[in-house]
């Protein structure tokens, strides 16, 4: 439920070095009144190869939170040739197990019809009590400027998204991933055992990519540790 927005700190905190790229995925800030097919991870993957295109970027790192990060993770692994590396923030390939993907479909649908009543505060308000969020809740005001920057998405095309690339709609990667070419670094906060749990396990499974678990933070490491998350992403890109 986030925006380009998000990332204007750590592009600025990159500017000096890096040319930074940063695109509203579909459904998200102003990527708006799409056409169906684009509310997909296939959709979402070839609108931004296009967008690198235009851009004259042949190759780039990609980093990615969340969402962004396993379409990072589907881009990387259907379009090998363009990804130097990839920063992975609290991602996952997928659902192994079509009877999970269903149940995690239905759960989208549920979330998808109430972004869709027209109580965009009260959706909010009850996401982030959802467990992977609690550790915001840590910082004063950290939970209010989250919703308060989320404000700002339609919650109808938010609902689009959340149909069409949720984790129930996302296909699994984790029988592609031993073949990623790009190397990976997989990033989670220790306060969120779910994903320190899978990113190890990617680290396992593939070996091109790394498991990186940072202290006193949770979901989103970004929010809850920003100095931390700028060091570990600078060093991840070579910035001394």
């Amino acid at each position: 439920m986030g925006s380009s927005a998000d990332w204007l700190d750590v592009m600025y905190a990159l500017k000096d070095r890096f040319r930074c790229i940063v695109p509203d995925l579909p459904g998200h800030g102003a990527s708006l009144g799409l056409a169906s097919g684009s509310y997909s991870f296939e959709g979402a993957a070839r609108a931004t190869i296009r967008t690198l295109d235009v851009l004259d970027v042949q190759r780039a790192t990609v980093v990615g939170y969340s969402m962004g990060g396993r379409l990072a993770l589907y881009l990387a692994l259907r379009y090998p040739e363009r990804w130097a590396a990839l920063f992975l923030e609290s991602a996952l390939p997928g659902l192994e197990e079509a009877a999970e993907r269903e149940a995690r479909r239905r759960w989208d649908s549920e979330k998808a019809a109430r972004l869709e009543s027209g109580d965009f505060e009260k959706f909010l308000a009850d996401w982030y009590l959802q467990p992977p969020f609690a550790s915001l809740a840590r910082r004063d005001g950290l939970v209010e400027e989250m919703i308060a920057t989320r404000r700002g998405n339609d919650p109808v095309e938010l609902a689009r998204a959340l149909r069409g690339m949720g984790t129930g709609s996302q296909p699994s990667l984790w029988g592609e991933l031993p073949g990623l070419v790009a190397p990976a670094l997989a990033v989670a906060g220790e306060l969120d055992e779910k994903f320190v749990t899978l990113s190890r396990r990617m680290a396992r499974a593939a070996p091109n990519v790394r498991a990186a678990v940072v202290s006193e933070a949770g979901h989103n490491v970004r929010a809850e540790t920003p100095e931390t998350y700028l060091d570990s992403l600078k060093r991840f890109l070579g910035i001394p």
